[in-house]
């Protein structure tokens, strides 16, 4: 695993794009097309099918784009000096894993973009996610630009090498397709000057400006293109025309030597048939680089224009630059083909991409699940986008399982994926409805049935709600001071939007359990003679609802052995207070944040983040390999710290009234960013492999993660407000004012 790409940072670079010579007329096409497309004509199918199983690229994206347009089904993501994965046709779907040069003398070496060292930028105009990324190697510099074309579903790629020795070089494309998410069954073949891939359901077709001089296609681990390129001196040994179905990957020679000949456009264009792919893309390469860039710059910039300005709390140029990548970010997480259908990343952090045990199929985080798609609704409302927010809980409406409860997660065409149950996913609906004031017959139905669904909830081991088969960090069941919240808040808001469409009569068994569980709720959850403090404190959770008793529970995640559950906390608790069913000031609240400081709290030079909970396994290896579960040779793992944390403790401060600490909590969050504004889910604390990788930086977990850009955008307005943004009133008229 590449571990030191983010920390590099090039001296020197090409010159910007604005002085590079213009791209040969576009009549080059034509005749390249007409000569074949080749000089050393491939021929024959590949031996050696299947090919290694289909894996993704490592969680740790630096860029991810797409355009503004619904006509333009495809996002493309960076990872390690390449492109990683794109998505077709929808956000849930990879389409190919891999799409990046190799570059070779032909004689000694053969060398790829993300072997090298390696700087990625924004580059579009405005906040648009457009993205160069300049590479450096033996004797070479290269700079590629990436935008979708708004047209149509294909990424344009501007190519640029340099030899910086004089030398002319030999320029690959290598193209890993994955459709359909699936990359095991994809077929290779050259179909009318492109090389083209497909499946069952979808094609793409990878076409360059000036053709391709020669090109080969084979299956991974046993005779693809850079096996024969890195083996051979930089030669390709055979050239296959065919391969599959397997894991197929094609490459195919640039026209160009870095000398004479320095840039070339490349397009990968999709299609649900190769025909269809192939006349995507050539229609992208006919409309080029520079003029599909612009329009995609001009689509982000409209919808930039059409949102308030960054909040006052964001002083700097690079906190509000932080803030427009962060609204980009939710933004182009929302499916083209599935309004409101946000997902939680574009990414399949460590096994979730590499590991068919765990993961059977291609799912993870580009997922919606209905929790981070609360988080999504409220940071875009925050934003002033209050269209994405009813978008978003549209489709909450559209996905609501038969029984009144919301998947675990699900597809973005509202498939449920995982199949668990967490009360704090059908919880939160109603707090997402309650904040767009959705008191219409239609969301009231589809909110009264998930209401009932938690009254009625009873687990298998016997145990009623609030008892939960899951809680928010989807590992455990039992009594959670987080889920209790969401479903206290979430009962009390229902109510309230009842009241206002005239169901009022009807409420009156929401709010006698939110009632009830509000003052049940600390016996549930708060131990009085656990380890950590003499003062009673809040447990991440009980099994049992016996929060004195010695109950141990297996923690997962790599941990060996049972926790007593009295020693295991988090902060879940602050939801009681951001959700206005406890004070901040309530001593039991005061005492669990000391606690959850002493134990999960880590300074880092970002600033103080927090871990998930006490004994947390749920990150890479202490020598930086990634994440795994059920291999024996590996024994463990450790959670990270995330920045989410400091904005659930930035709200909590503002509600205690200490502004000054919550934009303190803001800054914490901004410096966790990487080089191109993309927030992570975890960053490095103060164990191994720290020193070697710099604590306070993101992992190779999920980044972007929506999430937490989300609650970035929040606690910026917050802050501006002077309380949180979120915050449910009528819960707090009824527990703290009365």
């Amino acid at each position: 695993m590449r571990t030191n790409s983010r920390r590099n940072f090039l001296r020197a670079a090409l010159v910007g794009a604005s002085a590079i010579a213009a791209p040969v007329p576009l009549a080059g096409v034509a005749r390249a097309e007409a000569a074949g497309g080749t000089t050393g004509t491939a021929s024959g199918e590949a031996p050696g099918g299947p090919g290694a199983s289909a894996a993704f690229a490592p969680a740790d994206k630096t860029g991810f784009g797409t355009s503004r347009t619904k006509q333009s089904p495809v996002w493309f993501t960076l990872q390690g000096g390449r492109m990683s994965e794109t998505y077709y046709p929808d956000l849930s779907t990879p389409a190919s894993r891999q799409t990046q040069l190799v570059i070779t003398d032909g004689k000694t070496f053969a060398e790829r973009l993300s072997d090298g060292e390696c700087r990625t930028e924004l580059c579009g105009q405005g906040g648009a996610p457009a993205y160069r990324l300049t590479s450096r190697g033996t004797g070479w510099c290269a700079v590629t630009r990436y935008v979708t074309d708004p047209e149509r579903a294909s990424v344009l790629v501007d190519v640029e090498v340099r030899s910086e020795t004089g030398a002319p070089l030999q320029v690959f494309v290598l193209h890993d397709p994955s459709l359909s998410g699936e990359g095991n069954d994809d077929s290779a073949f050259p179909q009318d000057g492109a090389l083209v891939a497909k499946d069952e359901h979808a094609a793409s077709a990878l076409v360059a400006q000036d053709g391709f001089a020669e090109s080969t296609v084979g299956y991974l681990g046993v005779n693809d293109g850079w096996s024969e390129l890195s083996e051979n001196q930089g030669r390709l040994k055979h050239h296959y025309a065919t391969a599959g179905p397997g894991n197929v990957v094609q490459v195919g020679r640039l026209r160009m030597d870095g000398c004479a000949r320095t840039r070339q456009t490349v397009v990968l264009g999709f299609g649900e048939k190769p025909a269809e792919a192939v006349r995507t893309a050539r229609r992208s390469l006919r409309r080029g680089f520079e003029a599909a860039s612009r329009a995609y710059g001009r689509g982000w910039a409209d919808y930039l224009a059409g949102l308030p300005n960054s909040p006052g709390s964001l002083r700097s140029p690079s906190d509000q630059a932080l803030y427009t990548a962060s609204v980009v970010a939710l933004a182009a997480s929302e499916d083209k083909h599935n309004p409101g259908a946000f997902i939680a990343s574009p990414s399949m952090p460590w096994a979730f991409g590499t590991d068919r045990h765990i993961a059977p199929e291609t799912g993870s985080y580009h997922l919606v699940w209905a929790r981070d798609l609360y988080h999504i609704g409220t940071g875009l409302l925050a934003a002033g986008d209050r269209d994405a927010a009813n978008r978003a809980m549209d489709h909450l409406l559209r996905s609501q399982m038969s029984d009144g409860h919301w998947s675990q997660n699900h597809k973005v065409d509202g498939t449920p994926f995982w199949t668990n149950i967490q009360l704090d996913e059908t919880s939160t609906p109603m707090l997402l409805a309650w904040m767009l004031d959705r008191h219409d017959a239609k969301t009231l139905r589809h909110l009264r049935r998930g209401a009932d669904f938690i009254l009625k909830f009873k687990s298998e081991e016997g145990y009623k709600a609030p008892f939960s088969p899951q809680e928010r960090w989807e590992e455990q069941s039992g009594y959670s001071p987080s889920t209790i919240a969401s479903a206290i808040a979430a009962l009390v808001c229902l109510a309230d939007l009842m009241r206002r469409g005239g169901q009022g009569a009807e409420s009156v068994k929401y709010l006698e359990a939110a009632d009830k569980w509000r003052d049940a709720l600390d016996g549930w959850t708060v131990t009085t003679n656990g380890p950590h403090s003499s003062e009673p404190y809040y447990l991440r959770l009980t099994k049992d609802g016996k929060p004195n008793s010695g109950t141990a529970y297996e923690l997962g995640n790599n941990n060996e052995g049972k926790a007593d559950q009295r020693t295991v906390v988090d902060a879940g608790f602050l939801e009681l207070v951001r959700l206005g069913i406890k004070p901040a000031d309530d001593p039991v609240i005061r005492n669990s944040l000391a606690v959850v400081d002493r134990e999960l709290a880590v300074d880092t030079p970002s600033g103080r983040h927090w871990h998930r909970y006490s004994g947390d396994g749920y990150g890479e290896q202490p020598n930086g390999d990634p994440w795994i579960v059920d291999r024996p040779e590996v024994k463990t793992t450790y959670g990270r710290v995330w920045p989410i944390f400091s904005g659930e403790r930035g709200e909590y401060e503002l509600l205690c009234g200490d502004r000054q600490s919550a934009a303190r909590r803001l800054r914490d969050i901004a410096a966790t960013a990487g080089e191109t504004l993309l927030l992570p889910e975890q960053v490095w604390d103060d164990r191994p492999p720290v020193p070697r990788e710099p604590s306070g930086k993101g992992t190779a977990s999920a980044t972007p993660l929506a999430w937490t850009h989300a609650q970035y955008i929040r606690l910026a307005w917050s802050v501006e407000r002077g309380s949180p943004v979120e915050y449910p009133t009528v819960v707090a008229e009824r527990y703290l004012r009365r």
